[in-house]
């Protein structure tokens, strides 16, 4: 069910998600109800070998609710679009995968991660990665761009998942992967608008 929120409804949501992933962008741990940074990613079943590749410091900054990677291979010379990049290791993990005639553009509407995932791939020898601040709703990329289009932990925080997934479709290529982990509420939804609104970052 999508909801008609308010502009004033909709900046409460994006200012309490960048509030918090701000202090996400610092430090993860403890901020979530799930494992973080090396243990979350040895618990998901991610490949030893990448994270082997990967420095320790960008590690830290895992945060997802599982391993996008498990729903299917990524391959060499690909292009891949990470959504809700934060502290980019999803997208340096991909970047790996795609080897250096691949690209890999990870994308976050908190300027704190994106700054935090530039910094990590710093880190990195990685040159096929990138990371801009952007909306999920509002993609800036032509159609038919990418191959993949990965994402963990997001869709579950954006008001008009509707269009957000209208613009994963526009610029992922024909054939092209929507490879996606995801939190799902099993519980009553609270019917108060405001209420909902109130939550939202939680």
């Amino acid at each position: 069910m999508n909801i008609d929120f308010s502009a004033q409804d909709r900046k409460k949501i994006e200012d309490g998600i960048r509030g918090k992933f701000a202090k996400v962008a610092v430090n993860p741990e403890g901020l979530f109800r799930y494992p973080t940074g090396r243990a979350g990613l040895e618990g998901l079943k991610y490949d030893p070998d990448i994270l082997q590749a990967l420095p320790e410091s960008a590690l830290e900054s895992f945060c997802g609710v599982g391993n996008p990677f498990s729903l299917g291979e990524i391959h060499e010379r690909e292009s891949v679009l990470d959504i809700g990049c934060g502290g980019g290791v999803d997208a340096m993990v991909a970047a790996v995968m795609v080897g250096a005639a691949g690209k890999v553009v990870g994308v976050d509407m908190s300027s704190e991660m994106v700054d935090r995932a530039r910094q990590n791939l710093s880190y990195t020898n990685l040159k096929n990665a990138s990371f801009r601040e952007s909306s999920a709703e509002d993609l800036p990329f032509p159609d038919e761009d990418f191959d993949v289009v990965i994402s963990s932990g997001v869709f579950n925080l954006i008001p008009d998942k509707l269009k957000a997934l209208r613009e994963v479709f526009r610029v992922t290529k024909p054939g092209g992967r929507l490879m996606m982990a995801d939190q799902v509420l099993t519980g009553h939804l609270p019917e108060d608008i405001k209420a909902r609104v109130d939550t939202w970052a939680r």
